[in-house]
């Protein structure tokens, strides 16, 4: 029973263990799964260019022009143009992470919906791609503040001193962050921004509101920030505060253990020791009160009981005769016919026993089987004549067992009894002397050889 629990308990805390861990794995596959997973987005329009901006999965941009701007003459065709014709913006592209995670990385493609001129940008390096009929032409340019047209293979015009990159319709650029101290623009912390830059020239009274902006970009969550780690911990601690309870309480609960056996031990070795001075009175009797205690008790797991029930009803069959120990010896050992002076003197050791072991409280109903286990089933025995279901249970199964070790055993007055006729007597004595039902139990441990006789 104890080691069913045990395994029991075992494997709860093996199976929570298991789905703790279970969770915790998930978290880090999750974690890692939506941390490699890269988001795409477009925007375009004038809402992209406003102080509102534009965002999507957690991340907004906005593309606002500051308001100092100056103006230049783009003689593109060598018309002898005087009066300006395109001015210059300065384009902050806001990239604002609102979420509680890092924004690991991110790409910033611009594709020009018209011709503009590309002047300066920072703090990223820029990847300028402008389509032409022989072909497209492709160029990283670590940083723009610095741009010296003959080592790039890119289209340059040169205005007023400035060396500049024209953009057509459909040419696109692809900014990089910098990771670098200084700009620091990934990773972007949660509810942080940051803020590369533009300075272009676009035709005056045209804007480039039409182009199109694509922002790729990932996101890196620690496993802290997975609600399903934290669940993990959560039940972790858990199991562990579990896993001590159980410990702290399965220590106490073997040292009761322990002391409870120690303590049955020495009620049982006491009661033993008793039961043998009564035994001790008659050797033709000798052992005959743990032989019926132990009889008894297989007639009781028989019937069903267990546990502390069947440690009780041992205890009870035990002290049975302890009566006897009231009875002159002369008497129980006399060899011939008893007078009937003796005979009540004999019968009267049920009444003392009963009143000998009124006073052990501690062992519920000890004194019936003293007092009641000559009853019989069909109320002619003592003390009182009680009949069936009026002799307490316990009483009855003691009659079998006493009766049955007393036609086992030998007497003064006469040998023990051979099997058949034993299985005989208690045969005939069904309904009589036994309950039949206590009665059927006892020829079945005896015909099975539970019960040998001779033993």
């Amino acid at each position: 029973m104890h080691t069913d629990h045990r395994a029991q308990n075992l494997a709860f805390f093996l199976v929570t263990l298991l789905l703790t861990l279970a969770c915790l794995v998930a978290s880090i596959v999750k974690t890692n799964a939506y941390n490699r997973t890269q988001h795409h987005a477009e925007f375009s329009g004038a809402a992209l260019f406003s102080a509102e901006g534009m965002g999507s999965s957690g991340v907004t941009v906005t593309a606002v022009p500051r308001s100092s701007t100056w103006s230049k003459v783009f003689d593109l065709n060598h018309e002898g143009l005087t009066d300006f014709n395109y001015q210059a913006y300065t384009y902050d592209f806001t990239v604002m992470n609102s979420t509680r995670d890092e924004v690991d990385d991110f790409l910033m493609t611009l594709t020009f919906d018209r011709t503009v001129f590309l002047s300066s940008a920072w703090n990223g390096a820029l990847e300028i791609h402008q389509m032409s009929e022989k072909g497209e032409r492709c160029d990283l340019v670590p940083d723009m503040r610095v741009y010296d047209p003959t080592a790039h293979t890119l289209s340059t015009v040169r205005f007023d001193g400035e060396d500049l990159i024209p953009m057509h319709a459909g040419d696109y650029l692809v900014y990089y962050p910098s990771s670098t101290m200084n700009a620091m623009e990934v990773p972007i912390s949660p509810y942080e921004a940051t803020t590369p830059g533009l300075i272009l020239y676009v035709a005056i009274g045209e804007s480039i509101e039409d182009s199109t902006l694509a922002l790729d970009y990932n996101f890196h969550r620690l496993i802290t920030g997975e609600p399903l780690f934290w669940l993990s911990v959560t039940g972790m601690a858990l199991w562990l505060v579990a896993l001590a309870i159980f410990a702290i309480t399965s220590a106490q609960i073997r040292k009761y253990r322990e002391r409870h056996e120690r303590d049955n031990k020495i009620i049982n070795e006491s009661i033993e020791t008793f039961t043998g001075f009564i035994d001790a009175k008659d050797p033709y009797t000798n052992g005959h009160s743990k032989r019926v205690a132990i009889y008894t008790r297989l007639i009781a797991a028989e019937l069903g009981y267990e546990g502390e029930e069947l440690d009780r009803i041992y205890y009870i069959a035990l002290l049975h005769d302890c009566g006897k120990i009231g009875v002159p010896d002369h008497i129980l050992g006399k060899p011939g016919k008893l007078t009937d002076e003796e005979f009540e003197i004999i019968k009267s050791h049920t009444v003392r026993g009963g009143e000998i072991l009124s006073s052990f409280k501690s062992l519920e109903g000890v004194e019936l089987g003293a007092r009641y286990h000559h009853e019989r089933y069909d109320g002619r025995g003592y003390p009182e004549g009680l009949a069936g279901e009026d002799i307490p249970f316990i009483a009855r199964m003691i009659c079998v067992a006493d009766s049955f070790d007393a036609m086992n055993s030998n007497r003064v007055y006469r040998n023990k009894l051979t099997r058949e006729t034993i299985i005989g007597e208690i045969e005939t004595n069904k309904g009589r002397q036994f309950d039949p039902k206590v009665a059927d139990v006892m020829l079945a441990l005896l015909r099975d050889g539970r019960i040998a006789v001779g033993e």
